[in-house]
This record gives structure tokens, sequence and C-alpha cells, in this order.
């Protein structure tokens, strides 16, 4: 995967709820700040917290992409930033949040032919 390919790859993964998938996108020992707030370190974490907000708030949560952002920091490493209107996020009591502004920024590094992110952090923002 390239970097280019990065926010459509996370957004498919989302999309069909692929908590392994996405998992995948980071480096082994990767550290992710999740929509809901949930700080995971490493792959198997990583996918059981994105597993349970797969389960839980964002069951039927939908992304729309929006403008992305990508600079280089040196020849192997670049920075993502990747905006996405996320809708269909449930509270505790089923109620839907609403469109929500978020952002996903994302230090990435070359292995080999192929890029996974060291840090990940996919928040709400405003506008």
């Amino acid at each position: 995967m390239t970097p280019e390919e990065f926010p459509s790859r996370f957004a498919a993964y989302f999309a069909a709820r692929e908590a392994d998938g996405l998992a995948m996108m980071l480096a082994a020992d990767g550290t992710m700040l999740t929509i809901t707030g949930l700080w995971c370190e490493g792959r198997r974490e990583i996918a059981s917290g994105l597993r349970a907000e797969m389960a839980g708030a964002c069951a039927r949560a939908r992304l729309v992409t929006g403008r992305t952002q990508l600079r280089p920091l040196g020849t192997e490493a670049k920075i993502l930033h990747q905006r996405f209107v996320l809708s269909g996020i449930v509270d505790e009591e089923g109620n839907e949040s609403g469109r929500i502004a978020t952002v996903l920024t994302a230090v990435l590094v070359a292995r080999g032919r192929n890029w996974e992110a060291l840090n990940l952090q996919f928040t709400a923002v405003e506008g």
C-alpha cells in the first residue's frame, strides 16, 4: 500500500467493519487513538479496541472522504492528514450523534514497498 492509498484503504476497512484489516495498516508496535478515545498499543490491542467500537458506537457509522494532505518527512516517512465526515455514531442509549467532522492523522513509514502507520489518531474536530 502506498501513502496515497492509505485513506481509501482505511475508509474501505472501516465501512466493512474490518478491525483486523485496520490494525494491519499499523506497525506491529504501532499506536492508535480511536474515534471514541481508546488508546491502543500494538496490533492485537488495536484490533480488539476497534472490534468493540464496531460492535457498539460505530456499528452503523459511515465515512465520507474529504480533503487529504500528505507531507514528506524525509525519504521514507510521511505525515498524513485526512478529513472525513462521520455519521451514524450512536451513544449508549442508541441515539445517533449526527454528522461529525473528523481527521485521521498518521505517521507513515516505508517498509520495503509497503507503507504502514507508526501512529494513527482518528479524532473529532471543529468545523
